[in-house]
């Protein structure tokens, strides 16, 4: 079984919107980002993102990192698509595609049952024989510390390499590292791409539509005309970039717009 500590489960509570600098200035007073707290303060996009959970994976003796979008377990996946950002090497994620199902592994199904971190080797017989990914991926050891976004959407920031086994104090350190950098991740990155420009009218007509609604009865719903509906789905579609409601509906599923 992988080796887990409940204590180092740790929630970082964010109150109000984070736009208001009030907000901001007591995010940065009172939350204690120990080892990556300046690089936290400054970073703005994806490229200073992908440097921290760099650094932080070969700080702990990991060699890569990945943080991985949960989304459904009974989800056909790939591990290509739920990869968010990453550091792994060239091609490893899509030559893994094309042998394996990412879904039928045991680390992505344990992660889906339980929100403890935990580490695994790739001797753990637990892990079996077609669905043991680290033997897979070709890594010794794996660190998984599932958190979740402001909006509830669940994500795993993994940690990947070839070292020993780590002590509980730096499993706790890393814990909150890893919590800790993932906030800033996705509040100023993540966040800023699932609405992918929706009004607030528009993602309400699209979780009606997510929930079989025709357009007359979404009409009754919002108070608002047929022909209204029928617009903002239009412009819906051409926002998503996609030619259908199946399409439009599985994006924002797959974008955390609607859960």
């Amino acid at each position: 079984m992988p080796v887990a500590y409940s204590q180092s489960h740790v929630k970082l509570a964010v109150a109000g919107y984070v736009g208001d600098g009030r907000v901001v200035a007591t995010l940065l007073k009172n939350h204690r980002r120990y080892h990556f707290d300046s690089d936290l303060e400054k970073a703005l996009n994806r490229v200073d993102f992908f440097r921290i959970f760099h650094t932080m994976s070969l700080r702990y003796g990991f060699d890569h990192f990945g943080i991985l979008q949960l989304g459904n377990e009974g989800d056909a996946c790939m591990l290509t698509n739920r990869l968010a950002l990453h550091d792994l090497p060239s091609g490893l994620a899509e030559e893994y595609d094309k042998r394996h199902r990412f879904g039928d592994s045991v680390v992505f199904k344990s992660l889906h049952t339980s929100s403890i971190p935990s580490i695994w080797k790739a001797d753990d017989p637990h892990l079996g024989h077609g669905s043991n990914l680290l033997g897979q991926l070709g890594f010794d050891m794996l660190m998984c510390v599932p958190v979740t976004g402001i909006n509830g959407a669940r994500y795993a920031v993994l940690f990947l390499g070839d070292g020993e086994d780590m002590d509980q104090q730096a499993h706790f350190a890393l814990c909150y590292d890893a919590v800790c950098a993932f906030d800033y991740f996705y509040r100023l990155v993540l966040s800023n791409k699932a609405g992918l420009g929706l009004t607030p009218r528009e993602t309400e007509i699209l979780r009606w539509i997510s929930h079989g609604k025709t357009a007359s009865e979404i009409a009754l719903i919002v108070s608002v005309s047929e022909h209204t509906v029928n617009s903002h789905t239009a412009t819906i579609l051409k926002k998503l970039d996609v030619v259908n409601r199946t399409q439009m509906v599985a994006k924002a599923i797959r974008e955390q717009i609607i859960q």
